[in-house]
C-alpha cells in the first residue's frame, strides 16, 4: 500500500477540475474569465447592445472601495445613453457577505445594485 505525503496529494490534486463551491462552471470568452455561464451570456449581451448602440460602454468587474480593507467587485457596470451608469451584479446565489456589501455599497454611494437572477 502507498502512502502520499500531504505534498504529493496537493501536487497530485492541483491539476484537476475543481467543482464550484456554488455549481457554477467558469467560463472564458474574448480572454475575459466569468464565474457562469449565465455571467457570460450577460457579457455577450452588453456586447451586442454596445454593437447597436443601445449603451455607450460597459466595465467588467470593477471594484469599489467600501472601507479600509473592504472592497466589492461588482461584475458590470453599464454607461447608459442617458448619461447613467447602472451597477449590476450576476447572480446564481447570494452569501451573507455578498447581502452585507451590497448593504454597504448602497449605502454608502447611494446607488442601487441591479441584480440578474
Amino acid at each position: 500500500m502507498e502512502h502520499w505525503s500531504v505534498e504529493d496529494y496537493k501536487n497530485f490534486t492541483d491539476g484537476k477540475n475543481k467543482k464550484s463551491k456554488y455549481r457554477a462552471n467558469k467560463v472564458s470568452v474574448d480572454g475575459h474569465t466569468f464565474d457562469s455561464q449565465k455571467e457570460a451570456d450577460f457579457y455577450c449581451a452588453l456586447k451586442m447592445r454596445l454593437q447597436a448602440k443601445e449603451i455607450d460602454g460597459f466595465c467588467l468587474q470593477p471594484i469599489f472601495m467600501l472601507a479600509p480593507g473592504l472592497k466589492y467587485k461588482a461584475d458590470f457596470i453599464v454607461f447608459h445613453k442617458n448619461g447613467k451608469s447602472e451597477v449590476i451584479d450576476v447572480k446564481g446565489f447570494k452569501t451573507k457577505e455578498y447581502i452585507a456589501k451590497k448593504k454597504v455599497f448602497e449605502d454608502k454611494f447611494n446607488l442601487k445594485i441591479t441584480e440578474i437572477e
